[in-house]
């Protein structure tokens, strides 16, 4: 069945229309026609089911037969992560990220970034494509890069962890991300957090983790970090 991104609509829709660039593919290349099923996904936890009322191939028009909301997840997965030089990397994060279901995502300038600019066009698509794909009805959060110590003092302490690899005592995230509705980790550059910038952290209360034994790339802790929230929903 074709799943579409469709912001726009409300509980009160009872027709939809398709974008140009959507509708063709509908149209030329999956063949729909009159009556065929669509499912819409507003991004918000509203699922439509909707019927082709008009198969043309520059404004399909569907008709909504019936709609549910998912509630959100008991279970709020925040990562704020500091971009990777390479942006294949990145963009891997985010689609696997939202396949495997997070709230949000944010994006850190930290002392040893290699990429100190970034633009969320591409990055927001690849998100929506990935919530069709995996037919999760909310579509993330997805923040503008901002300055690390910038971010550190407005972050919640009681919720929020930092994954670096300096030496001293750390606690697996598992062990400690359940005691609270969710959870906001930080994870640094290729080159990690200078020990300034965990001094920062830790004075603001912000508790230091660990995601395992292995030295990971900055994208695999990232998706790290959002498969040990998923322990704790």
């Amino acid at each position: 069945m074709l799943t579409c991104f469709a912001p726009d609509l409300t509980p009160a829709s009872a027709n939809y229309q398709l974008s140009e660039d959507e509708s063709k593919h509908a149209v030329r290349v999956l063949r729909l026609g009159i009556s065929d099923a669509v499912e819409l996904l507003d991004g918000r936890g509203g699922r439509y089911q909707a019927a082709v009322a008009e198969a043309n191939p520059k404004r399909c028009q569907l008709r909504i037969t019936a709609h549910e909301t998912v509630a959100p997840r008991p279970y709020f997965t925040h990562v704020a992560v500091a971009p990777t030089k390479n942006l294949d990397r990145l963009e891997w994060f985010v689609e696997k990220a939202v396949e495997v279901g997070v709230e949000r995502i944010s994006f850190l300038r930290c002392a040893r970034s290699e990429r100190r600019e970034l633009k969320l066009d591409r990055l927001q698509k690849i998100a929506v494509s990935a919530m069709k794909q995996s037919g999760q009805a909310w579509l993330p959060q997805l923040d503008d890069m901002r300055d690390y110590a910038e971010f550190v003092t407005t972050a919640a302490p009681e919720t929020c962890f930092i994954a670096h690899l300096e030496k001293g005592e750390r606690t697996a995230l598992a062990q400690v991300a359940g005691a609270g509705p969710g959870c906001c980790v930080l994870i640094g550059p290729e080159g990690d957090f200078t020990p300034g910038e965990i001094a920062l952290a830790l004075g603001r209360g912000i508790r230091p983790v660990t995601l395992g034994a292995s030295r990971l790339r900055t994208e695999t802790a990232a998706l790290a970090a959002v498969f040990t929230s998923h322990s704790c929903r």
